[in-house]
C-alpha cells in the first residue's frame, strides 16, 4: 500500500513539474508576442495569442532593427526602456523556473525522506514481529523440554517400579517353590514309615490330608499373587511403550519447531538484507538529487549572469544603432517596417499552423 501512496505522490509531482514548464513556456510565448507587437506597433486585443517556436525569434529580432527608431526612442542615458522591461521579465522567468526546481527538488527530497522512513518503519516492525516469533517458539520449546524431562521422569519410576516388583514375584516363587520341595520330601519319608493299618497310622493319614489341603491352599493363594503380579507387569509394558511413543511424538515436534525456528531467522535475515540495500539506494538518491539541485542552482545564476551581459551589449548596440541612423534615412525605415510587417504576417501564420498540434497534444 505505501509503495502504491509513494508511486502516487511521485505522479503528482511529475504533474506539478509539467504544469510549472508548461507554465513557464506560456509567459515565454505571451513576453514574445508582446515584443513582436511592440515592435510593430500594434495593440494586443488586434491579434491572436499563440506560441511561438523558438527558432523564429532571431530572424525576427534582426528584421525589426530598423523598425526601433520609428517606435521607441533612446533615453537620456542612452538605454532603450523596452529591452531593459524585456530582459527584466527575462530574470523574472528565469527566477520563477528557479524558485519551481528548487521546490520540485524539495518535494523529491521530502519524499524520498518519507520513503526512508517508511522503509525504516518496515524494518522495525519485521524485527519486533521476528523478535516476539523467536520468543514464542523459545517459550513453546521450553514447554515441550519440560513435557519431555516430566515424561522421562515417570518413566524411569514406572520401569523401577516394575522391576522391583518382578524381583519380589521372583523370590516368592523362589520361596514357594522351596516349601513345596521340603514339605513334599518330608511328606515322603512320613509316608515310609506310616502304617496305614493301624489307628495311629490312620491317625496321621488323616493329619497328612489335612496338611495337604492346607498346601494346596496356600498353593492357590500363591497362583493368585503370581497372576496379579502377571497382570501389573503387562499394565506396566503398556504403560512404557505408551510413554515411549509420547517421548518419540515430543521430539520430532521439538525437531519441528527448531527448523521454523532455523526458518524464520533465514527469512529475517533476507528481508534485513533487502531493507538495507533499499535504504542505501534511497540515500544514494538523495545525495543525488542534492548534488543535482546544487548544480542546477549553480547553473542557472550563471545563466542569468550571461543573460545580464548579453543585455548589456544589446543595449550598446541599439544604441549605437540609434545614433548612426540619419533623417535621409526615413524611405529605407519604411521599407523595412513594410518587410517587417509582412514578416510578421507570414510568421503568425506559420505560428498559427505549427500552434495546432501542441495544442491537441494538451487537451489530449
Amino acid at each position: 500500500m505505501q509503495v502504491y501512496l509513494f508511486q502516487e505522490k511521485e505522479q503528482v509531482l511529475r504533474l506539478y513539474s509539467e504544469n510549472d514548464r508548461l507554465k513557464l513556456r506560456e509567459m515565454e510565448d505571451r513576453k514574445k508576442i508582446q515584443q513582436l507587437l511592440t515592435l510593430l506597433g500594434r495593440d494586443e486585443g488586434e491579434v491572436t495569442v499563440l506560441p511561438r517556436p523558438a527558432e523564429t525569434q532571431e530572424h525576427d529580432d534582426i528584421s525589426s532593427t530598423g523598425t526601433e527608431k520609428s517606435t521607441l526612442k533612446p533615453s537620456a542615458n542612452g538605454e532603450d526602456p523596452g529591452n531593459s522591461e524585456r530582459y527584466q521579465k527575462d530574470d523574472e522567468t528565469l527566477l520563477l523556473q528557479v524558485k519551481a526546481l528548487q521546490a520540485q527538488i524539495e518535494e523529491q527530497t521530502r519524499l524520498a525522506k518519507e520513503q526512508v522512513e517508511a522503509l525504516l518503519e518496515d524494518r522495525r516492525i519485521q524485527m519486533e514481529e521476528a523478535e516476539v516469533r523467536h520468543q514464542r517458539d523459545q517459550d513453546k520449546i521450553k514447554t515441550v523440554t519440560e513435557k519431555l524431562h516430566k515424561t522421562q521422569n515417570l518413566l524411569y519410576e514406572s520401569t523401577r517400579d516394575f522391576l522391583q516388583l518382578r524381583f519380589s514375584a521372583r523370590a516368592n516363587e523362589k520361596a514357594w517353590m522351596a516349601e513345596k520341595d521340603s514339605l513334599l520330601r518330608k511328606l515322603g519319608k512320613d509316608l515310609d514309615h506310616l502304617v496305614f493299618s493301624t489307628e495311629s497310622g490312620k491317625k496321621k493319614q488323616r493329619e497328612l490330608k489335612k496338611m495337604l489341603q492346607e498346601n494346596d491352599g496356600d498353593s492357590k493363594v500363591h497362583s493368585r499373587e503370581i497372576k496379579l503380579l502377571q497382570d501389573k507387569l503387562i499394565q506396566e509394558k503398556n504403560l512404557s511403550h505408551m510413554y515411549r511413543e509420547q517421548c518419540v511424538s515430543l521430539e520430532g515436534e521439538v525437531a519441528r519447531i527448531r527448523e521454523e525456528r532455523d526458518a524464520g531467522k533465514e527469512l529475517f535475515k533476507e528481508r534485513s538484507g533487502k531493507l538495507e540495500k533499499r535504504l542505501k539506494l534511497m540515500t544514494q538518491r538523495c545525495e543525488a538529487l542534492e548534488k543535482r539541485r546544487s548544480l542546477e542552482v549553480e547553473g542557472f545564476k550563471n545563466d542569468i549572469k550571461q543573460l545580464q551581459q548579453k543585455m548589456k551589449g544589446v543595449e550598446k548596440h541599439i544604441y549605437k544603432v540609434a545614433l548612426n541612423l540619419g533623417p535621409d534615412q526615413d524611405l529605407a525605415i519604411l521599407r523595412e517596417v513594410r518587410q517587417g510587417n509582412k514578416l510578421t504576417r507570414t510568421v503568425l501564420i506559420f505560428l498559427k499552423a505549427s500552434a495546432i498540434l501542441p495544442l491537441r497534444s494538451l487537451t489530449m
